[in-house]
Protein backbone atom coordinates (compact mmCIF):
# COMPACT_ATOMS: atom_id res chain seq x y z
CA UNK A 1 0.00 0.00 0.00
CA UNK A 2 1.23 3.39 -0.86
CA UNK A 3 0.86 6.06 1.32
CA UNK A 4 0.70 9.88 -0.81
CA UNK A 5 1.40 12.71 1.27
CA UNK A 6 0.56 16.41 -0.21
CA UNK A 7 3.39 18.71 -0.85
CA UNK A 8 3.15 22.05 0.66
CA UNK A 9 3.10 25.12 -2.16
CA UNK A 10 4.71 28.00 -1.81
CA UNK A 11 0.95 29.50 -1.16
CA UNK A 12 0.61 27.99 1.85
CA UNK A 13 4.38 28.26 3.26
CA UNK A 14 3.85 32.09 2.40
CA UNK A 15 0.91 31.99 5.08
CA UNK A 16 2.53 29.98 7.60
CA UNK A 17 2.89 32.52 10.90
CA UNK A 18 5.71 31.74 13.50
CA UNK A 19 6.03 33.04 16.99
CA UNK A 20 8.08 35.87 17.24
CA UNK A 21 10.78 34.10 19.95
CA UNK A 22 11.26 31.42 17.09
CA UNK A 23 15.09 31.57 16.08
CA UNK A 24 14.85 29.88 13.39
CA UNK A 25 14.93 30.05 9.45
CA UNK A 26 12.75 28.01 7.05
CA UNK A 27 12.80 26.57 3.50
CA UNK A 28 10.62 25.18 1.80
CA UNK A 29 12.28 22.01 -0.64
CA UNK A 30 10.36 19.80 -2.49
CA UNK A 31 7.16 20.48 -0.69
CA UNK A 32 8.48 20.20 2.70
CA UNK A 33 9.32 22.74 5.06
CA UNK A 34 12.67 22.36 6.29
CA UNK A 35 13.76 23.64 9.43
CA UNK A 36 17.21 25.76 9.95
CA UNK A 37 18.86 26.88 12.83
CA UNK A 38 20.06 30.37 13.05
CA UNK A 39 23.40 30.96 11.59
CA UNK A 40 25.96 30.88 14.11
CA UNK A 41 28.90 33.71 14.44
CA UNK A 42 31.34 32.15 12.35
CA UNK A 43 28.61 31.59 9.96
CA UNK A 44 28.10 35.42 9.58
CA UNK A 45 31.40 36.78 9.77
CA UNK A 46 32.48 34.82 6.49
CA UNK A 47 28.93 36.07 5.18
CA UNK A 48 29.78 39.41 5.76
CA UNK A 49 33.18 38.95 4.28
CA UNK A 50 31.52 37.62 1.14
CA UNK A 51 28.90 40.56 1.21
CA UNK A 52 31.77 42.81 1.28
CA UNK A 53 33.99 41.31 -1.18
CA UNK A 54 30.62 41.56 -3.68
CA UNK A 55 29.57 45.36 -3.13
CA UNK A 56 33.11 46.43 -3.83
CA UNK A 57 33.33 44.86 -6.86
CA UNK A 58 29.51 45.97 -7.81
CA UNK A 59 30.79 49.55 -6.28
CA UNK A 60 30.04 52.01 -9.13
CA UNK A 61 29.00 49.73 -11.56
CA UNK A 62 24.93 49.03 -12.67
CA UNK A 63 25.61 45.33 -13.12
CA UNK A 64 23.24 44.05 -10.80
CA UNK A 65 22.74 43.65 -7.02
CA UNK A 66 23.52 41.78 -4.18
CA UNK A 67 21.06 40.00 -1.28
CA UNK A 68 21.60 37.74 1.54
CA UNK A 69 19.54 35.33 3.78
CA UNK A 70 16.70 35.20 4.52
CA UNK A 71 15.43 35.82 1.40
CA UNK A 72 13.25 33.52 -0.20
CA UNK A 73 13.90 32.62 -3.80
CA UNK A 74 11.18 30.99 -5.25
CA UNK A 75 12.18 28.58 -7.93
CA UNK A 76 8.75 26.83 -8.21
CA UNK A 77 5.34 25.96 -6.12
CA UNK A 78 7.20 23.79 -4.02
CA UNK A 79 10.94 24.80 -3.94
CA UNK A 80 11.70 28.00 -2.02
CA UNK A 81 15.12 28.20 -0.46
CA UNK A 82 16.57 30.76 1.07
CA UNK A 83 20.45 31.00 0.23
CA UNK A 84 22.78 32.94 2.39
CA UNK A 85 23.78 35.08 -0.72
CA UNK A 86 21.86 36.12 -4.45
CA UNK A 87 22.97 38.08 -6.83
CA UNK A 88 21.06 38.70 -9.64
CA UNK A 89 22.39 40.67 -13.20
CA UNK A 90 20.31 43.51 -14.44
CA UNK A 91 19.27 42.50 -17.18
CA UNK A 92 17.33 40.11 -15.24
CA UNK A 93 15.89 42.26 -11.94
CA UNK A 94 12.38 41.73 -13.45
CA UNK A 95 12.89 38.35 -11.37
CA UNK A 96 13.29 40.84 -8.18
CA UNK A 97 9.29 40.98 -7.23
CA UNK A 98 8.74 43.95 -5.24
CA UNK A 99 4.88 43.86 -4.54
CA UNK A 100 5.83 39.95 -2.97
CA UNK A 101 9.22 41.12 -1.59
CA UNK A 102 10.66 37.77 -2.74
CA UNK A 103 12.86 36.56 -5.81
CA UNK A 104 10.38 34.62 -8.44
CA UNK A 105 12.87 32.42 -10.63
CA UNK A 106 16.70 31.84 -10.89
CA UNK A 107 19.18 33.71 -9.53
CA UNK A 108 22.79 34.44 -11.46
CA UNK A 109 24.91 33.47 -8.07
CA UNK A 110 23.81 31.80 -5.41
CA UNK A 111 26.08 31.08 -2.37
CA UNK A 112 25.33 28.27 0.11
CA UNK A 113 27.90 28.82 3.67
CA UNK A 114 27.44 24.95 5.08
CA UNK A 115 26.91 24.62 8.52
CA UNK A 116 27.18 21.46 10.96
CA UNK A 117 23.39 20.66 9.84
CA UNK A 118 23.67 21.36 6.02
CA UNK A 119 26.54 19.45 4.70
CA UNK A 120 24.32 17.01 2.49
CA UNK A 121 21.51 19.63 2.19
CA UNK A 122 24.03 21.82 0.33
CA UNK A 123 26.12 19.62 -1.16
CA UNK A 124 23.87 17.52 -2.66
CA UNK A 125 20.28 18.65 -2.70
CA UNK A 126 20.59 22.16 -3.13
CA UNK A 127 23.16 21.71 -5.94
CA UNK A 128 21.12 19.70 -7.49
CA UNK A 129 18.01 22.05 -6.82
CA UNK A 130 20.15 25.11 -8.54
CA UNK A 131 20.84 23.25 -11.63
CA UNK A 132 17.75 21.70 -12.46
CA UNK A 133 16.47 25.51 -12.40
CA UNK A 134 19.21 26.54 -14.20
CA UNK A 135 21.43 29.18 -11.64
CA UNK A 136 24.47 29.86 -13.64
CA UNK A 137 26.16 29.86 -10.67
CA UNK A 138 26.86 28.05 -7.76
CA UNK A 139 29.06 28.65 -5.01
CA UNK A 140 30.10 25.85 -1.72
CA UNK A 141 31.61 27.84 1.09
CA UNK A 142 33.03 25.52 3.47
CA UNK A 143 34.38 26.71 6.96
CA UNK A 144 35.52 23.30 8.34
CA UNK A 145 37.60 22.94 5.07
CA UNK A 146 38.54 26.66 4.70
CA UNK A 147 37.55 26.27 0.82
CA UNK A 148 35.01 27.58 -2.00
CA UNK A 149 34.40 26.00 -4.45
CA UNK A 150 32.39 27.45 -7.63
CA UNK A 151 30.53 25.87 -9.82
CA UNK A 152 29.36 27.27 -13.29
CA UNK A 153 26.26 25.96 -15.48
CA UNK A 154 27.46 24.39 -18.65
CA UNK A 155 25.17 22.31 -21.31
CA UNK A 156 22.39 21.77 -17.77
CA UNK A 157 25.53 20.51 -15.31
CA UNK A 158 27.35 21.97 -13.17
CA UNK A 159 31.26 21.64 -13.32
CA UNK A 160 33.55 23.11 -11.07
CA UNK A 161 34.93 26.12 -12.42
CA UNK A 162 37.22 27.32 -9.32
CA UNK A 163 38.26 26.34 -6.35
CA UNK A 164 40.26 27.14 -3.20
CA UNK A 165 41.43 25.91 0.07
CA UNK A 166 43.17 27.76 2.98
CA UNK A 167 44.85 29.72 0.53
CA UNK A 168 44.33 31.02 -2.71
CA UNK A 169 42.22 32.92 -4.77
CA UNK A 170 38.66 31.60 -6.30
CA UNK A 171 36.81 33.91 -9.39
CA UNK A 172 33.62 34.24 -10.44
CA UNK A 173 32.61 33.38 -14.23
CA UNK A 174 29.31 35.58 -14.06
CA UNK A 175 30.65 38.44 -12.69
CA UNK A 176 34.53 39.04 -14.63
CA UNK A 177 36.77 40.20 -12.05
CA UNK A 178 35.61 39.21 -9.02
CA UNK A 179 38.28 37.32 -7.38
CA UNK A 180 38.26 36.72 -3.74
CA UNK A 181 41.22 35.29 -1.66
CA UNK A 182 39.65 32.44 0.47
CA UNK A 183 42.20 33.16 3.91
CA UNK A 184 40.72 36.81 3.59
CA UNK A 185 37.18 34.66 3.90
CA UNK A 186 38.20 32.67 6.81
CA UNK A 187 39.31 35.64 8.93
Amino acid sequence: MTVLTKKMTWAEYRALEFEDTDNFQYELLNGEIVKKASPAVHHQRISMRLIATFLQHLSGKDIGEIFHAPLDVVLDDVNVPQPDLIFIRKERSHIIHEQEQVIMGAPDILVEIISGGSIKRDRVEKKDLYEQFGVAEFWIVDPNNRSVEVYQLQDGRYKLFSFAAETGKVQSSVLEGLELEVAEIFG
